[in-house]
């Protein structure tokens, strides 16, 4: 029987004897005609493409000057209640998992009375 090194198993398998002696990866090339030549192609000028605006209007330079403004509310509450629920949603969950992983380690360490 023979044998060959499988790269998805990291094993070695069974195989058939034309298998086994070539090389994973190495097989004889079948084509023998070269490729094409990549620059062989004609460039089009960008004046050839058409313009599509996915993206829509960039709102980049707006949100920086919004968020740059220096009025002394931090950066992570600057767009008002949606973002004062998401910090205190944290806030509150994180709070109950610290006390969750305190009472479970209080209780880990607790023999228990058979």
């Amino acid at each position: 029987m023979y044998y060959k090194f499988s790269g998805f198993t990291q094993k070695l398998t069974g195989t058939w004897a034309s298998d086994a002696y070539i090389p994973q990866g190495l097989r004889p090339v079948v084509s023998t005609e070269a490729p094409p030549i990549i620059f062989a192609t004609p460039t089009k000028l960008s004046s050839d493409f058409a313009v599509y605006d996915y993206a829509g209007k960039n709102k980049v330079p707006e949100l920086q000057k919004f968020f740059q403004k220096s009025d002394g509310v931090p950066i992570h509450l600057k767009r008002g209640l949606p973002d004062q629920m998401l910090y205190r949603t944290t806030m509150a969950l994180t709070l109950g998992g610290t006390i969750y992983c305190l009472i479970a380690l209080y209780m880990a360490s607790q023999p228990r009375n058979k």
